[in-house]
């Protein structure tokens, strides 16, 4: 394919500006969300290890929450049954200690029975390592609020696809004589342009993949409100509710008729949702009465949360009165969008995908600083015909803020991951924050004024 030489010049500087601009924030959001891929074993990883005995079995749940509800009944309110504990969460049931606020998960009771029947409550700090690494991939590293950073993510993700359409466009000319170049022996400007089109062009359908999901989840409140007409349901977000919050579904059901247990919720939902595995059941008490959503996973499906799909189901008969976000029962609509956040999260296919997705998520993080190294090469070798005999201040800065901004950005992560595993009991969320970005300005610091 032959494209005029002046073309080809005009997409190698929006390619090259755009990247310059982007890179740095999405070699961050990559190598960060290819950690998050794993965010739930890492948090459990990071989790402080709780003495006390082993969950109750499923059946004895009733006779658990009763003597919950005894000892502390603001946990009728909000609670949740845990039908495969872990690390973090090693009871049969859990509550917030403080009531819920938008996302943020807080200090958790939980709770088992002790072998001669005594209830033992515990109390549990969710760990905020592995979710601040996620945040980190959300916000492109960048500490500013919510607010701003959402919007902010949703340029870059622009700047992104404008960088993979212009380098495509660059690379097809040479495409059958480069594509599996790999030139060691031609000084280090041709083994970064190799490196940077290998991992780029091999990973191209991801790339293209996640420039346009984080776009949509940046602007997701005019897509979604759009959506809400569309389909005719209630706003949604790109973000389920976490377990500890109410769907607006009501069931129609009699304020005095009894829960049922959480065996035959769970053989009521075998019925309904075959397939479908029930990880927790979460309760809360709304307006209309008792909530509740039951996450879970169907292996044959995609999900729409990170590592779960949800139902909405009457506590009272076990129906399921909300389908949107539950594996293989969506409408048509919601089942094609589901399919977006799948393709984005890796929420489909099993641990196969999500290690994939972990070797994509480094391979892009790669692409992105092998662009920045071209880059510093190319003002390097343009200076020098000017006759320059040293780097120009902008060519100096990035020279020296791009290792030390990749170096930061991977030291930081690994030491908030090594402290979260020895002292989880003291990492609070600012705690941290502070040590992730004391790293990270260190190791800039330390590269930018290096002689």
């Amino acid at each position: 394919m032959k494209i005029r030489s002046d073309i080809l010049r005009v997409y190698r500087e929006v390619h090259s500006w755009v990247g310059i601009c982007a890179g740095l924030l999405l070699f961050v959001a990559f190598f960060a969300g290819a950690i998050s891929m794993f965010e739930q074993p890492l948090q459990n990883l990071t989790s402080p290890q709780l003495d006390m005995p082993p969950p109750v079995p499923l059946s004895r749940t009733p006779d658990l929450l009763e003597k919950i509800f005894s000892t502390y009944p603001q946990a009728r309110q909000t609670y949740t049954v845990l039908l495969a504990p872990d690390r973090s969460l090693p009871g049969r049931v859990a509550w917030p200690v403080h009531p819920p606020h938008g996302h943020d998960a807080g200090p958790m009771f939980v709770a088992t029975l002790a072998p001669d029947g005594e209830l033992v409550v515990r109390q549990q700090a969710i760990t905020p390592v592995a979710h601040f690494i996620d945040m980190l991939h959300q916000e492109l590293g960048i500490p500013l609020p919510h607010a701003i950073s959402r919007p902010f993510m949703g340029i870059i993700a622009l700047l992104y696809g404008i960088a993979l359409i212009s380098g495509v466009l660059l690379f097809l000319p040479t495409l059958a004589r480069n594509l599996f170049a790999f030139r060691f022996r031609e000084g280090p400007r041709k083994l970064w342009l190799d490196l940077h089109n290998l991992l780029g062009f091999f990973s191209l359908p991801f790339h293209i993949v996640m420039a346009l999901t984080s776009v949509v989840f940046a602007f997701h409140d005019p897509i979604f409100a759009v959506q809400s007409r569309v389909f005719g349901t209630s706003h949604a977000s790109p973000h389920p509710p976490t377990h500890t919050r109410s769907y607006p579904v009501a069931a129609d059901q009699r304020s005095d008729a009894p829960l049922l247990t959480p065996t035959e919720l769970v053989t009521s939902l075998e019925t309904q949702a075959p397939g479908f595995v029930p990880t927790t059941l979460a309760y809360n008490q709304g307006h209309g009465g008792m909530m509740l959503r039951v996450s879970g996973q169907d292996s044959r499906y995609s999900m729409r949360g990170p590592t779960a799909g949800f139902a909405t189901v009457d506590p009272r008969s076990g129906k399921i009165l909300s389908a949107d976000y539950l594996p293989g029962h969506q409408k048509t609509g919601f089942a094609i969008l589901t399919v977006f956040f799948a393709l984005h999260f890796g929420s489909f296919g099993g641990n196969a995908i999500r290690w994939g997705y972990v070797v994509l998520g480094l391979a892009g993080a790669g692409m992105f600083y092998t662009g920045n190294r071209l880059w510093i090469d190319a003002r390097r070798r343009r200076e020098k015909a000017a006759g320059l005999s040293r780097d120009s201040l902008p060519t100096k800065i990035l020279s020296r803020l791009t290792p030390g901004w990749v170096t930061g950005c991977i030291t930081g992560c690994l030491v908030i991951l090594t402290a979260g595993y020895f002292c989880p009991d003291v990492m609070t969320v600012a705690l941290v924050k502070e040590i992730y970005y004391a790293v990270f300005i260190a190791f800039i610091a330390f590269f930018m004024l290096k002689p």
